[in-house]
């Protein structure tokens, strides 16, 4: 089941920093990468657009949790590369645990017979 595109975009804002953390911590990945990568892990339901997703790199970025490097590609194109930094590492295994925590406490009211019956 999807969920409709307005609660899904309030979903994902909330959630995007903690996704391309995570996407970067398996490897340095530039922009358009990692938007692929996230469509192809959700299996076409993440579908981040350049607007949403630049805004973020600089936001995590400017807070020390990411960090970039342009690379030379072979025919002389530059391309950006994003990093997860040591502090982005220790985020990113916090708000896992929180993500975790959230969603047995979400699972524990929408699912029948998981809640204490008093």
């Amino acid at each position: 089941m999807r969920l409709n595109m307005t609660t899904g975009r309030d979903l994902v804002k909330g959630s995007t920093d903690s996704l391309v953390l995570y996407l970067i911590s398996e490897k340095p990945m530039y922009g358009y990468q990692i938007i692929k990568e996230l469509e192809k892990k959700s299996q076409g339901y993440f579908k981040f657009k350049e607007g949403t997703l630049y805004p973020a790199l600089h936001r995590l970025e400017n807070t020390g949790l990411i960090d970039s490097q342009w690379e030379i590609l072979p025919g002389g194109r530059n391309r950006r590369y994003y990093r997860i930094t040591t502090k982005g590492q220790r985020t990113l295994a916090e708000k896992r645990s929180q993500w975790r925590d959230f969603l047995v406490a979400i699972n524990l009211v929408l699912q029948p017979g998981t809640s204490d019956a008093r």
